[in-house]
């Protein structure tokens, strides 16, 4: 999801090395992960309203084992925690404390993910304290990565460090298996970026990937996707331009789509043919 070639281009380059989708989503999500530039993820993140940095990552393979992890501080790189969850505990999320205790013992390193840039971002938002979600804040949001490995098996990762000044203690859809990520080898995969509540809503990307069994194609499950934000968003008298939802999707074929509420998402694909950027069809034209 959004301009993150850098991020593709590691996963590519992984699975060129080890043959492995599961490999290659983690080492994609590790570039934004540790970019300070990056302000929706990992290191530099926008702290929550209280001046916490905290993260959500979740990943999946092609067995359907996943693992993740909520409101975790001080860990840079959150999507390898989710997957030492999923790789070495009985469970699929840890969150807060218990998260970074795990983390902790599995060797991760604790450390200060509140940069100068978004302190000082932080201390002006708090002059006036409006909690006013933005769409397309900068030109990233939540970094998602959907891959296909060397076996053909496909598989999932999704890593954010929430909206701008959140509450504290709030958690969106990037997390959330069916929500924010989901994968099924035999049909597909999908995840989402934008406003988590609305994906949380509708289960988004486990209904991308239900779709596709249905015989819709990537293109067509993202669109149907949307949609079904946008009747519910209008059903429940909102504001639809202050509400921006993406997803992307990607076969056991290799094909992908992709579609968003307004314009301004893109999104990186890195295959044999090379590393390119594509702006998402959207709904509100």
């Amino acid at each position: 999801t959004w301009k993150n070639e850098k991020g593709t281009q590691a996963g590519y380059q992984k699975i060129m090395e080890t043959g492995k989708a599961l490999d290659g989503v983690e080492a994609g999500a590790w570039v934004p992960e540790a970019d300070p530039n990056e302000t929706t993820v990992g290191y530099g993140g926008y702290p929550d309203r209280d001046g916490h940095v905290t993260l959500d990552a979740c990943i999946m393979d092609h067995l359907g084992n996943a693992g993740s992890v909520t409101f975790l501080e001080h860990i840079m790189h959150p999507i390898s925690v989710a997957r030492a969850v999923m790789e070495k505990t009985p469970h699929v999320m840890l969150s807060g404390a218990g998260a970074l205790e795990f983390a902790l013992s599995q060797g991760f390193k604790k450390q200060d993910l509140l940069t100068e840039k978004s302190k000082k971002a932080w201390l002006e938002w708090k002059k006036q304290a409006k909690y006013e979600p933005k769409v397309n804040i900068e030109r990233h949001d939540t970094i998602g990565l959907l891959e296909l490995g060397k076996a053909g098996e496909i598989a999932g990762a999704c890593s954010t460090s929430g909206m701008a000044f959140k509450m504290h203690g709030r958690v969106g859809d990037s997390p959330i298996i069916g929500a924010g990520l989901y994968v099924d080898n035999e049909i597909g995969a999908a995840t989402a970026t934008g406003h988590g509540e609305e994906v949380i809503r509708i289960a988004g990307c486990h209904l991308v990937v239900e779709l596709m069994r249905q015989g819709k194609s990537p293109q067509q499950a993202c669109e149907e996707a949307v949609m079904r934000i946008v009747k519910l968003t209008q059903n429940r008298n909102k504001n639809l331009k202050d509400i921006q939802v993406g997803f992307i999707a990607l076969d056991k074929q290799g094909n992908y789509g992709a579609y968003c509420i307004q314009g301004g998402f893109n999104y990186a694909v890195n295959d044999n043919s090379g590393n390119k950027l594509i702006d998402s069809d959207y709904f509100l034209k």
